[in-house]
């Protein structure tokens, strides 16, 4: 078998990486038919033994990576997106990676000593396959939720006591066993501020299919009561119901206006947390982000408007209007409907463009165009990093200019490009920089978008590349032109 990865330079290395696919190829191709169920069950623990090694493994090999690390070597700019482009996983999952490498893997001092890994035990037990990443999970959730009071000798027989524990039970039964062991270790459930502030946290996840957020929050005391004070007035039934032609917001809700209001109580608190939240916006103080006022900027096409259908509710005469989702400056989707309904008490801006090369032609505003106008055009012509493969969105972005501007490049908008803060700082015309140019090709598809060319160590023959993560549409169009272009 011959690995269509890349080849490492070690020989050693090389031979024993060679080998491991060979035998995976093997184990995987062969006809167990002729097997008793006894003998399915040691070959299935045994594999899971060798699965369950190569992971520790990987953990000390990112360790390794994160020490040596050099923004000069790979194409992203930092280790996370490197693990998350070639191992194609998410960089959320890279990022965990990293962090239990941070725990698990040997470490190298200063004086070049090897350092032990921080769950001494725990580490020993993964890399011999003897536990399942859910053990390693339960493991360092317990040591990471103990108190700060506790000390480090309790912390490390702690660990020792569950990692040998993990050998032997199901990560079920390993949960009740820690969750013995903190209460035995902490028996009054005492906490400091030190403790809590570790654990705040909120967590937002991407959009589901029907563009719907689940969103997770562990908050502190103060926000609690923060939240107590604006669900008690603005979430109490009847109060803020999208329902009623005419919301209550200041005043109490009657015994009518509750007796009709059919929402949750989970449904009236995010209606409440939403109202507030659109009135720290609509309020104007919460002063300027990137040369912007902090607000929603939503980006669509003409073509998105023309493809919006209207539809007259029955009974009513308001229109529910239906259509493709528009992206917003946050990475967000939002449908179209919530987005015109947005710009209806909105400030306004309009940028159109030249569908044949992709050129501003038009800014309107009350006022002569500057720096956070041409951010608008940006909003609406790149929506987030232009990058290669950048996910990150135009709230988050820096405006480069495409032409240096050492170089006489002009502060034009379609001279103007947005990238985020990291790979900003990969442009130049070095040679172990990107440059950056314009596809300026009057009629193609890509026209006006921001094209980065590598340097020659990543890519000796330098071809431009293009980001289309914002606009996944593309995929599609650049597809169908391909097949329709092939022979027949």
């Amino acid at each position: 078998m011959r690995s269509s990865l890349g080849a490492v330079d070690d020989p050693a290395t090389e031979t024993a990486l060679r080998a491991l696919e060979v035998a995976a190829a093997e184990v995987s191709a062969m006809c167990t038919r002729a097997l008793s169920n006894r003998d399915r069950l040691s070959l299935i623990r045994r594999v899971e033994t060798v699965v369950r090694m190569l992971p520790a493994a990987g953990l000390e090999w990112v360790a390794q990576m994160a020490e040596q690390w050099s923004n000069t070597e790979f194409a992203a700019n930092n280790l996370i997106d490197t693990l998350a482009d070639s191992l194609r996983i998410t960089p959320a999952e890279a990022r965990a990676r990293w962090r239990a490498a941070d725990e698990l893997a040997h470490r190298t001092g200063i004086t070049g000593e090897t350092i032990a890994p921080a769950l001494p035990v725990t580490a020993a037990a993964h890399s011999a396959g003897a536990i399942a990443p859910a053990h390693v999970k339960i493991i360092r959730d317990v040591i990471r939720h103990l108190p700060v009071t506790v000390d480090h000798a309790t912390r490390a027989d702690a660990e020792a006591m569950l990692a040998e524990h993990a050998r032997e039970l199901r990560p079920d039964q390993l949960r009740k066993v820690a969750d013995k062991l903190e209460a035995l270790i902490n028996p009054d459930g005492t906490f400091t501020d030190a403790d809590r502030a570790r654990r705040r946290a909120f967590t937002m996840s991407r959009q589901g299919p029907d563009l719907m957020s689940k969103c997770t929050a562990t908050v502190d005391p103060e926000t609690r009561a923060y939240l107590e004070a604006i669900f008690a007035k603005y979430a109490k039934p009847g109060a803020l119901n999208p329902d009623d032609a005419t919301p209550i917001i200041d005043d109490d809700p009657d015994d009518a206006a509750a007796q009709r209001d059919s929402r949750s109580a989970a449904q009236r608190n995010h209606d409440a947390l939403k109202a507030i939240l659109r009135d720290s916006i609509g309020s104007g103080r919460l002063g300027q982000h990137r040369g912007l006022p902090v607000t929603v900027v939503v980006s669509m096409t003409l073509q998105d408007l023309e493809d919006a259908v209207g539809q007259t509710v029955s009974a009513s005469p308001e229109v529910s209007v239906s259509g493709p989702a528009v992206a917003t400056g946050g990475g967000a989707m939002l449908p179209i409907g919530d987005a015109l309904r947005l710009a209806s008490h909105a400030h306004h801006y309009l940028a159109l463009f030249d569908h044949r090369d992709g050129r501003p032609l038009y800014l309107g505003r009350a006022k002569r165009i500057a720096s956070a106008d041409q951010r608008i055009v940006l909003h609406a012509r790149d929506i987030g990093c232009t990058f290669p493969g950048c996910t990150k969105p135009g709230y988050l972005c820096q405006v480069h200019h495409r032409t240096e501007w050492a170089t006489g490049g002009a502060t034009d908008a379609d001279q103007l490009t947005f990238v985020c803060e990291p790979h900003h700082r990969r442009a130049g015309t070095a040679a172990t920089e990107w440059s950056t140019t314009t596809m300026t090709t009057v009629g193609q598809p890509d026209s006006g978008r921001t094209q980065w060319i590598p340097p020659a160590h990543i890519d000796p023959s330098r071809r431009p590349r293009l980001n289309r993560y914002h606009h996944p549409g593309e995929f599609f169009t650049h597809t169908r032109e391909s097949v329709c272009t092939k022979p027949g």
